[in-house]
């Protein structure tokens, strides 16, 4: 037999290509899996990356830059860049006192008392912080103050009339409180009867008048009225009975609901707390 033909050897291990070179991303910039669209994609990619990771801090940035302007402003002698300060700033100011005391009319008055002492610090405002930082913590610290000052003065446990007496109605505790002030309806009733009244005094005769003002008007006793028309005090109350009696059937004639028969007591509402000599008088 000749001699084998020799087999060319082949490799068992294909043959790679070279590894592409790697890429090093640059300090605020985002990486991604290349998309299909080739070179060109990946780099919108990229930017687009790095703009969507810049993008939030511009308002900040944005707000601190009008902050300096009006502190500038301010500074160099322009009170009404303190108004676009309490402008821009009042809103988010008063949440954080609310936040904290839980009642309206307290945080308005944290809010305002922030304004006034930034007003008197404000020069002195090194801009080691934002504004808005700033007096965010002039407000918190007052609004703290204001709680505990409260708090020892056990003002949390507290309602006030304002408040609803149930979660579902919308009545008020000041409702069921009793109140001696009169409500508008009446205040307009005793309006018009007391107009009345001085209507029809106008119409009597100069002796009645004159007595009945200094008795139910001027609140003057029996004896000092009659040492003031030197009579006397029988004579007194028999005037007072005659014109009360005239002053009735003017009020019935002017206004049908006041009867001769009624009492005039009924009708008026003493302006002082009457004597045991009126009752008897009466």
């Amino acid at each position: 037999m000749g001699p084998r033909p020799s087999v060319p050897t082949m490799s068992t291990s294909p043959t790679l290509p070279p590894p592409a070179p790697s890429v090093v991303p640059t300090p605020g910039t985002t990486t991604s899996a290349p998309p299909e669209g080739g070179p060109k994609d990946s780099a919108a990619a990229v930017v687009a990356g790095t703009k969507a990771t810049a993008h939030p801090s511009r308002p900040a940035q944005r707000d601190a830059s009008i902050d300096r302007e009006l502190l500038r402003r301010f500074n160099s002698g322009d009170e009404g860049a303190f108004a676009g300060i309490i402008e821009r700033h009042r809103t988010k100011i008063f949440s954080v006192a609310f936040s904290v005391l839980r009642n309206r009319a307290d945080a308005e008055e944290i809010a305002q008392d922030t304004f006034i002492r930034a007003h008197r610090g404000l020069a002195l405002f090194r801009g080691e912080s934002s504004l808005a930082t700033w007096l965010h913590h002039i407000c918190l610290n007052l609004a703290r103050n204001r709680y505990w000052y409260f708090f020892r003065r056990r003002r949390h446990a507290t309602v006030s009339l304002d408040c609803a007496r149930t979660a579902e109605g919308d009545h008020s505790f000041a409702e069921i409180v009793p109140c001696d002030s009169p409500g508008p309806g009446r205040e307009v009733v005793m309006r018009e009867f007391s107009s009345l009244i001085a209507d029809c005094l106008g119409e009597l005769d100069t002796p009645h008048r004159t007595i009945l003002t200094l008795w139910f008007v001027r609140h003057h006793s029996y004896g000092t009225i009659a040492a003031m028309l030197g009579i006397s005090v029988g004579t007194v109350k028999s005037r007072i009975a005659r014109a009360r009696t005239q002053l009735k059937s003017l009020l019935a004639q002017k206004c049908p609901e006041l009867t001769v028969a009624g009492s005039l007591h009924d009708w008026l509402e003493p302006s002082h707390p009457p004597s045991c000599g009126d009752f008897a008088a009466a």
